[in-house]
């Protein structure tokens, strides 16, 4: 480099014995220049034959990042190199660090599809994968909403503010439809049916599903495309030409953010005095809560929700505690003691 210039040139991989795990993250610098480039190209293999979601690329990209640094401190240069040992041990780091289980959890199942993937591509003469067995993790009760509590937070903001029509509508379809936040702020208009009552989302692993809409959202929609969408995308540069043209809009025309969404849900969860961590997931959870309560099937639950698995849907049967003892208190022959009366036997 020229003496005076001030063109910056990425940091070089240095080797660095035993590097602390940090929680803001790792940098492709600081792994080996071999990983980086296995990495670029597992991130091609994900896109494109997997299919996997732009976020979903993001985080796996995050989490191999962050083994490739931890690695490269112990002179593992070759991503051939990592063994099932090397693992371990960065599981029990993340443990030691407090990570939490669930955190762990993810980061070793991204590690084992990685080293799956070099074992099958020839750049591993052997899969580890075998060998390294998944955290066990404590199924969480999600947290939920009551029903008259949802139906506060849906219809919380304040009329007289500027884009209350857009987050009502925003609240509306989260409990309507039990969308997550990225198919959410995904929507284009034309996925959009409130003449039928389906809204058409793309979700995880790019698998298209149709949710259908009650009346109350369809409602809060209509008001917010006829009285409001159309002047904020007015505000957005080159609108016109852009397409697909998105269903919700910022203040400034364009299409909106995950974090913009998350924040409408918790300052309206603030403004009600909600206790915990309200989000848009707290919305998914007391759709699929109220919906399994009101007597849906799990099946139905787990299509409407998008889940690949039955066994993600599972953990919403906690729901139907309360629905388990009325039913055994009506239809037992002893039940009706929880009732408070006594059941007759014959004479």
């Amino acid at each position: 480099m020229k003496p005076g210039s001030t063109s910056k040139s990425p940091a070089p991989y240095r080797e660095r014995q035993r590097p602390a795990l940090s929680r803001r993250g790792a940098r492709a610098c600081d792994c080996t220049p071999e990983f980086v480039r296995s990495l670029h190209d597992f991130r091609l293999y994900l896109s494109v034959e997997c299919g996997l979601s732009q976020n979903t690329l993001e985080a796996y990209c995050r989490d191999l990042t962050a083994l490739g640094a931890f690695l490269g401190g112990r002179g593992v240069a070759q991503p051939g190199g990592v063994s099932a040992v090397h693992v371990r041990e960065y599981a029990s780091a993340l443990a030691m660090h407090h990570y939490r289980e669930s955190t762990v959890a993810r980061k070793v199942v991204a590690i084992r599809v990685y080293l799956r993937w070099l074992f099958e591509t020839g750049r591993a003469e052997f899969d580890p994968t075998s060998a390294i067995e998944l955290p066990k993790r404590w199924k969480n009760i999600p947290p939920t909403l009551g029903l008259d509590r949802t139906v506060e937070l849906v219809t919380a903001p304040d009329p007289e503010h500027a884009l209350a029509l857009r987050d009502r509508a925003i609240l509306e379809l989260f409990y309507a439809s039990g969308l997550r936040a990225s198919e959410l702020c995904g929507l284009d208009l034309a996925d959009l049916h409130v003449r039928a009552g389906f809204v058409r989302c793309l979700g995880k692993g790019r698998k298209e599903r149709v949710v259908p809409v009650g009346r109350p959202a369809c409602d809060a929609l209509e008001a917010y495309l006829e009285h409001l969408r159309p002047a904020l995308v007015a505000r957005g540069e080159g609108w016109k030409v852009r397409a697909p043209q998105p269903l919700f809009v910022s203040r400034g025309g364009r299409r909106m953010e995950r974090t913009a969404l998350w924040r409408i849900v918790r300052r309206e969860a603030r403004r009600l005095g909600l206790k915990g961590k309200v989000s848009p997931h707290t919305l998914r959870h007391s759709f699929a809560t109220h919906l399994l309560e009101g007597g849906a099937d799990l099946r139905t639950v787990q299509e409407l929700l998008g889940h690949a698995s039955i066994s993600t849907t599972e953990i919403y049967t906690h729901v139907q505690a309360s629905r388990l003892v009325e039913v055994h208190a009506r239809c037992h022959p002893h039940g009706a003691a929880r009732r408070g009366t006594q059941s007759r036997t014959p004479e």
